[in-house]
């Protein structure tokens, strides 16, 4: 095996700027939108309402890591729902095999942060500096008092952006309106400040300056992607069987004998990798399908079919380079692989939306307490006590009844329950609060139950204000256990 210093091809290479010309077309139009979409969600989500009652939060969506919750719109999440999490990153990762498996990196072409925001600041960049010529030219040319304008004004409009991302990060961390107006009076936290600064300078950077190194060199999915991936998987591609050999177009058209493509370099010029699609599958691309507008809008000049580059599956490849028909959309994409994966996704999809509205409205647990394992009173009576955990998910204050059942005929009636500082068996669980409750259960002397050295019990919870009431089995220890 050859060492990597004696490959052709460096594992590491030097950027070397791209300057993607502007297109048009269907898939830069996807783009265009997917990218406002995408971007106004992030931006806009943090500053969404929802009434939760007045204890609680009214920010739709938020992390809220001081209480250790997670809201999303009417769903609250605590900390020992953390499965609901663990399936939704499941649920992503088997999305990402399952789009890859289907139509490529479509990922990564339309919907990736580091290729949304890329696109928002070429965008910018071309407002700014022009178009690809003029991009090419001004990187060239000596520093002047125009290059430095020019430049000052994209990184500072570059930096505005950066600042947006990092600020609406932190909107979703805490309540967005307070956090702004702090933040601008100066009167955020230190760690606020600081990670909107840190999001700030890597949007900059990345989206700025690294680009497409990041795909390339930081992201390991371009190396996963091929397990993903296999004869049926719908990916861009160039026709070489219909486009070579190559022929510039002179003014008589092009000359017999030699294919459609007239080396324009239009879909390497509008590339934001940089790359020839014409080399075939590289581990660059991202599938953004520019290339495709850009051939397609040359094929349309020169009275070409469209597709030359297109999106298209090896297995076509093989049909059309003999002759044949390409084989429908919807049985590259309805495969055993892919309905799998899809079969996978929605259930545990489905089984998280069960798990969700089939969780108790009420959280409790209750531990007996060992030592001792039970009291005797002056009257000879026999006393357990046990230590409830009550959490209140609600906006508001709610007060539960706290009650006692057995299998045991006769058994609940004998005995008393009653609550450490209380009066009565009702206890009041402030809005979104946790509280420890002592339950005091005795049972009279010469009871069946106080003689008995095990007796099952259930203890139950119910909210007064609904009908809402959950149980969990424990033990009363008597005279013999």
């Amino acid at each position: 095996m050859s060492s990597p210093e004696d490959s052709s091809t460096p594992l590491y290479a030097s950027r070397e700027p791209i300057f993607p010309r502007r297109v048009k077309g269907n898939f830069r139009n996807l783009k265009w939108f997917l990218m406002a979409l995408m971007l106004g969600i992030y931006y806009i989500t943090p500053w969404i309402r929802w009434d939760r009652g007045p204890s609680l939060p009214d920010q739709a969506v938020l992390l809220d890591l001081a209480n250790r919750r997670f809201f999303f719109f009417m769903i609250e999440i605590w900390p020992h729902e953390f499965y609901f999490v663990a399936g939704l990153l499941i649920m992503a990762g088997l999305g990402l095999f399952l789009f890859t498996s289907a139509l490529g990196r479509v990922w990564c072409g339309y919907a990736c942060p580091q290729t949304v925001w890329t696109d928002l600041f070429i965008l910018v960049e071309r407002w700014v500096e022009g178009d690809r010529n003029n991009r090419i030219r001004l990187f060239r040319q000596n520093w002047n008092l125009q290059k430095i304008r020019l430049r000052l004004t994209k990184w500072v409009l570059w930096l505005f952006i950066g600042l947006a991302t990092g600020g609406a990060w932190v909107f979703y961390f805490t309540d967005a309106p307070t956090l702004l107006h702090n933040l601008l009076i100066g009167q955020a936290s230190a760690f606020a400040y600081t990670t909107i600064v840190v999001a700030a300078l890597l949007t900059f950077a990345f989206g700025g300056f690294a680009r497409e190194q990041i795909c390339i060199y930081a992201c390991p999915w371009p190396r996963i992607q091929a397990a993903m991936m296999d004869e049926d998987t719908i990916t861009i591609g160039y026709r070489e069987w219909r486009g070579e050999p190559r022929a510039k177009l002179h003014k008589g058209g092009v000359a017999e004998g030699h294919g459609d493509c007239i080396d324009c370099m239009a879909c390497v010029n509008v590339c934001p990798m940089g790359i020839d699609i014409r080399d075939g599958q590289q581990l660059e691309c991202i599938t953004c399908g520019l290339c495709i507008d850009a051939c397609n809008e040359v094929m349309d000049k020169i009275d070409r079919p469209r597709g030359l580059i297109d999106y298209l599956a090896l297995k076509d490849e093989t049909m059309e380079r003999s002759g044949g028909h390409p084989t429908k959309i919807w049985k590259h994409i309805f495969r055993p692989r892919t309905i799998l994966y899809f079969t996978l996704w929605g259930g545990i999809g489905v089984g998280l939306i069960v798990a969700l509205f089939l969780r108790s409205p009420i959280d409790f647990n209750v531990t007996p307490e060992r030592n001792p394992t039970y009291v005797m009173e002056s009257d000879g009576a026999i006393r357990n006590i046990y230590k409830i955990r009550l959490r209140n998910k609600a906006g508001s204050d709610v007060p539960f009844r706290i009650s006692v059942t057995s299998e045991e005929p006769g058994v609940a009636e004998t005995l008393k329950v009653v609550l450490e500082g209380i009066e009565g068996n009702i206890v009041t669980v402030p809005a979104d609060e946790t509280l420890t409750q002592r339950v005091y259960v005795t049972a009279p002397s010469g009871s069946k139950t106080a003689l008995d050295a095990r007796t099952e019990l259930r203890i139950w919870v119910e909210d007064t204000t609904s009908v809402d009431r959950v149980s969990a089995g424990t033990v009363f220890n008597g005279k013999d256990s």
